[in-house]
Parts: C-alpha cells; structure tokens; sequence
C-alpha cells in the first residue's frame, strides 16, 4: 500500500536549461530529512512534457540511485500513447522504482473503455500502479466505474485524485478496495477525513516537515494537530497555484535558495505582482525571512 506524503519532486533546471542532477540529489535529501514517505519524479510537477527521453530515464535512475531505498519512488511514465506509457514504464521497472505514476492520456481524449485497456496494458507490466486522475489537464476523468474495474487488477493498488471533489473520493471508496492519495494540497486533509490515506504533494517540496506531519497525524487520528497545520498552511496550499503548476513551487524554491529560478518554454516567470503576492505568503507561513 502507498500511503502517507509523497512529493511531487520538480525537476530543477541550470541557469544554462540542462537539469542539474546535483541539486536534484540534494532536493531528495531534503525530502528524506523531514520525513516524507516518497516521491514522485517526472510527473507534472517535473516538467515531464518538456523532458526528452533520456532526460526522463536519468531523472528516474537518479530518484532511485539517490533514496536508496530510504523512501518511496513512484516514477511518472504517463502518457497519451499506451506504446510510450509501456518503454517508460519498462525503463522504471530497470531503474528499480517501487510504482509508476499513470496520467490519464491527455488530447486524445479516451473513452472508459479506452482508458481501461490503456492502464491494464501498462499494470500487465507487473509494476504497480498508481492511477491519476486529473481531469483539468487531461480534459477526460477516469469513472468511478471504470476505476472499480481497474482496482480489480492485482498491480492497480492506489489512485491520486485530483478531481478536486470529496464526494468523488467517497464514491470511489464505496465503490471498491483501493488506496486514494489527495493530488490537491488545500484537499488533503478534507479527502483523509472520508477515507484518503496521503497526498502527493506539491507543497512538501519546500514544506516537507509540515506536509509530512498533517498527513502522518491524520493518519494515526490526532485530527486536531492536523487541522492546526491545514489551518497554518492554508494559503500557501492555495497560493502556489497562482499561476500554473509547477511555476510558482520554482519560483518559492528560488526564492528559498533551493534551486535556480529556470523554466522550459512554453512554460515561463510568474508575473511581478504575483510572484509578490507568493513572497507575502512564504513570509506569513514562516518559509521565507521578512
């Protein structure tokens, strides 16, 4: 079972536009200090659309190289060719993940049966799974029908849900025996009060500790101290989606010192103002010196 805080690790990037492993090494110390349960390379928080194929294998191989077994690596190999979801998942299985990440393929827009063949293919693979639905990037949700058909498969164990409703993840839960992980941060604690058992998280990416800590407690059922640091980390949940993610968690790291403030186009800079506005709340929450 996948439960607890995972992160949604980004991909940094040299001011010369190459990933730079050495800061992604030291991000994934960082992870492992502060007690987060996993992550999750390559997914849409690593800029996986604007990797090339050897970029995302080395990333993956150095997750794996890098923790060491000391947490969790769910490798992103999602994506809209079932061909492609398989050679990346295939290089996964190699490179030594314990899962794979599988978006809903994107643009092409499948219908239920589609997408039921589509994650079956790549689970036949034997790695495990992890369902993700996110219906604003994909433009197609994953049914609840079809993903009682899919828990069904010995491989598919888990699912983030980034559907943006606890209802849905009441659904899910009466509806079959699988792990739901919250994909939205400002959710996480809401869906783990209705059965949710974590998050993959972008926040933890420069709050580890107090992501960690609001999912571990809700997890051993000291509601209270997590709902102080929901309350406490309201805004910055909120806040680092001003503009499109992974935009402003780079734009915090940066400012935090963690790593290089570089995008890939199509993706770039948050405006002034709001990249202001994300200073104000990193200082109000304590991740940033006034």
């Amino acid at each position: 079972m996948f439960e607890g805080a995972y992160t949604a690790i980004v991909t940094p990037f040299r001011k010369d536009g190459h990933v730079d492993f050495q800061r992604f090494r030291a991000l994934i110390e960082i992870q492992i200090e502060n007690g987060v349960d996993g992550i999750v390379p390559v997914g849409t928080t690593g800029e996986s659309p604007t990797l090339d194929f050897e970029e995302h294998e080395r990333v993956i191989e150095t997750a794996v190289e890098a923790s060491r077994g000391r947490l969790k690596v769910i490798a992103g190999a999602g994506a809209n060719s079932t061909a492609e979801a398989l050679r990346l998942t295939r290089h996964a299985i190699r490179a030594g993940a314990d899962a794979t990440l599988q978006v809903t393929p994107y643009y092409n827009k499948p219908n239920q049966e589609g997408l039921f063949r589509h994650f079956s293919t790549v689970a036949d693979l034997g790695l495990p799974v992890v369902l993700y639905n996110v219906p604003s990037r994909t433009g197609r949700e994953i049914s609840v029908e079809t993903v009682a058909r899919l828990a069904q498969h010995p491989k598919i164990t888990t699912i983030k849900e980034a559907g943006g409703s606890v209802e849905r993840v009441s659904q899910i839960l009466r509806s079959c025996d699988i792990t739901v992980l919250s994909g939205d941060d400002s959710l996480t604690l809401p869906m783990m009060a209705v059965g949710a058992r974590g998050v993959i998280s972008v926040a933890s990416n420069i709050a580890p500790k107090p992501v960690a800590d609001m999912v571990h407690s809700a997890l051993q059922g000291h509601w209270e101290k997590a709902r102080v640091l929901h309350r406490t980390y309201a805004r910055l949940f909120a806040d680092l989606f001003l503009d499109t993610n992974p935009i402003p968690i780079k734009a915090a790291m940066a400012m935090a010192g963690l790593i290089e403030e570089v995008y890939r186009l199509p993706l770039c800079e948050m405006s002034p103002a709001l990249k202001s506005r994300l200073a104000e709340c990193l200082k109000e929450v304590g991740l940033l010196r006034g």
